[in-house]
């Protein structure tokens, strides 16, 4: 009697206690609001943060490391910098231009028996420019005269004549005589000038833009087996004339020149 008065006392107790007198349940079920559970921990929503919260020290780390990095300068910028501002891929600037030259003064005369007969009685003055070949005459300027002259003629066919200065100072006082083959000739005009434009001889020839070279007169083919061409060039400045005779179109012919080359005051 005593044990079924206690069993039904339990049962009375129990009956009367709720889910929400334990501390930590809640009387809502897991399974009234799933889709409220899942849309809390989506990834796709940035979980904000009260404004007296301190910021995660690795995650303000990141930020400032990737500032510095759009703010880092390229290696070009960085070089140029350490450079001084100077850019050294850029090509060096071209040098300054010479001074331009004055034409030389021209002239032609008919007295060709004349000028033969009296050349060939001086030494060094009939020479053979033979086929392919070109003869340059290197003429330093003096300081006693101011221009200088010159006077040519050929037997039987033309021959091509041009001029240039040297600017470069005047090492010896005499005039030398260089004859080489076209090929020869323009290797040495390589080295002294750097580029050089060859074209017809007929056209006008050897057109240098150099460091130390001028053109005077380019090559052209002189009708000196007709009349004696002549003529004469105020000196510049300090430097060599260089007076070529140019035989290198010539397959086949050689050409006999009579030539002299004299100063004026």
């Amino acid at each position: 009697m005593a044990n079924a008065e206690a069993t039904s006392e339990l049962q009375s107790r129990l009956s009367s206690l709720s889910v929400s007198s334990f501390p930590g349940i809640t009387s809502t079920g897991c399974e009234d609001s799933p889709l409220d559970r899942l849309q809390s921990t989506s990834i796709s929503q940035t979980a904000m943060r009260p404004a007296s919260q301190t910021p995660d020290v690795e995650e303000h780390s990141n930020a400032k490391g990737l500032q510095q990095t759009a703010e880092e300068p390229s290696v070009g910028q960085a070089n140029s910098e350490e450079n001084g501002g100077e850019d050294k891929t850029q090509p060096p600037g071209e040098k300054p231009a010479l001074p331009p030259l004055k034409p030389p003064a021209t002239w032609t005369s008919v007295n060709l028996k004349e000028l033969k007969s009296k050349l060939r009685q001086e030494k060094d003055t009939v020479v053979t420019v033979y086929r392919g070949d070109i003869m340059t005459v290197h003429v330093p300027t003096v300081p006693e005269a101011k221009r200088v002259c010159w006077e040519f003629a050929t037997d039987g066919y033309d021959i091509g004549f041009g001029i240039y200065f040297d600017w470069s100072p005047v090492t010896s006082r005499a005039i030398t005589v260089h004859i080489s083959e076209s090929s020869d000739d323009e290797d040495e005009e390589d080295e002294l000038e750097g580029p050089v434009s060859t074209g017809d001889v007929e056209k006008g020839s050897k057109s240098a833009v150099a460091s130390n070279l001028g053109e005077i007169v380019p090559v052209y083919r002189q009708d000196s087996h007709l009349a004696v061409q002549g003529g004469s060039h105020e000196f510049p400045g300090e430097g060599t004339y260089l007076l070529k005779f140019d035989n290198s179109y010539s397959l086949w012919r050689n050409k006999t020149l009579y030539y002299r080359v004299y100063y004026s005051a």
